[in-house]
């Protein structure tokens, strides 16, 4: 394995999908881009190209993924987003194009074993905890649960809010079981649902009666919501990572067509493959609305992960600023 002098993060699972990579690297950016200048780098699952490509202005999620595309979309000004299936290749070039990186975060990395990271942290969903699942085709895992034992941090996604301790404490045991050392960290995180936001130029306002379409490993946490909060009308669900034809778009305008009183609600990684000019017609027509939403964790896990990850980047950080 390399190791490489700008230190790294690496966000990932033991299953196939759905445990929420994405809005923790989008909640790691949050936490460390006041005090760092970081740099992403993923796969870019799905693309239309293959290579390293450093996003810029003129990029597309077909150019390097949906996922990387909405951390770009958000975060580019402040944030490099880069993509490359070899990162061992990838992350010398991402370093050359930005020398000033303090800290790479590695999406979808945790089993990628030719790149030595500084920190591993590994998701698991509180639906389907690594723990009870097993590896393909029994279960979801990609390897099985021994995997854990190359973790920094645990984190358990997708809580419900109200939690208990007795829970927490059932989660920890189990986890400990698999990882190396039993004081492994091991944080919980909830979702945070902000307000839907217009996305086509037909979303004028909003009704509350909503047409629920997404693409992604897991929806439910994402209907639970909508169904606590709106009228939810009904529901397309999509594969992971789906890409959206024009003959999707006709289906879902003529299920408006028929209710013209609805509106169309999405993930804002949906919305990197809808809101683009292939579709513009559609777009100018029904009402489509983007949900944004972010993991949380309460304070004392925040300080514990902010801390944990310090702690094993802190040499390399310290020896960043002495050069």
């Amino acid at each position: 394995m390399i190791s490489f002098a700008v230190p790294s993060i690496a966000v990932g699972n033991l299953s196939w999908g759905g445990t929420g990579k994405t809005p923790m690297i989008e909640f790691l950016i949050r936490l460390l881009q006041g005090n760092y200048r970081l740099a992403v780098l993923s796969r870019g699952y799905g693309r239309q190209t293959r290579g390293f490509i450093l996003a810029g202005e003129s990029s597309s999620a077909q150019q390097i993924g949906d996922e990387p595309f909405q951390i770009y979309s958000k975060f580019g000004k402040s944030v490099s987003v880069a993509v490359g299936e070899q990162r061992v290749m990838a992350i010398p070039e991402l370093i050359a194009l930005r020398p000033e990186t303090d800290i790479i975060l590695l999406d979808d990395a945790f089993q990628h074993r030719y790149v030595k990271a500084d920190a591993y942290v590994l998701l698991t969903t509180y639906q389907q905890p690594f723990f009870e699942d097993h590896v393909i085709p029994l279960g979801t895992l990609r390897e099985n649960r021994q995997g854990a034992q190359r973790a920094d941090v645990v984190v358990v996604t997708k809580c419900p809010s109200n939690l208990s301790m007795v829970e927490k404490a059932r989660f920890r045991d189990e986890i400990c079981k698999y990882t190396n050392n039993q004081d492994t960290p091991v944080l919980f995180s909830s979702l945070q649902y902000g307000e839907p936001y217009p996305v086509s130029r037909a979303a004028q306002s909003w009704t509350g009666k909503v047409l629920l379409v997404s693409g992604i490993a897991d929806d439910t946490v994402l209907k639970k919501e909508v169904e606590e909060r709106y009228t939810l009308e009904e529901v397309v669900t999509f594969g992971d990572h789906h890409k959206y034809s024009i003959s999707d778009l006709r289906m879902l305008a003529e299920k408006w067509k028929k209710n013209p009183d609805w509106v169309l609600l999405t993930t804002e990684k949906d919305v990197t493959k809808l809101n683009v000019q292939a579709f513009s017609e559609f777009l100018e027509e029904i009402p489509i609305f983007a949900l944004p939403m972010m993991p949380t964790f309460d304070a004392s896990d925040q300080q514990l992960l902010q801390e944990r990850l310090f702690m094993l980047l802190e040499d390399k950080l310290t020896d960043g600023e002495a050069n």
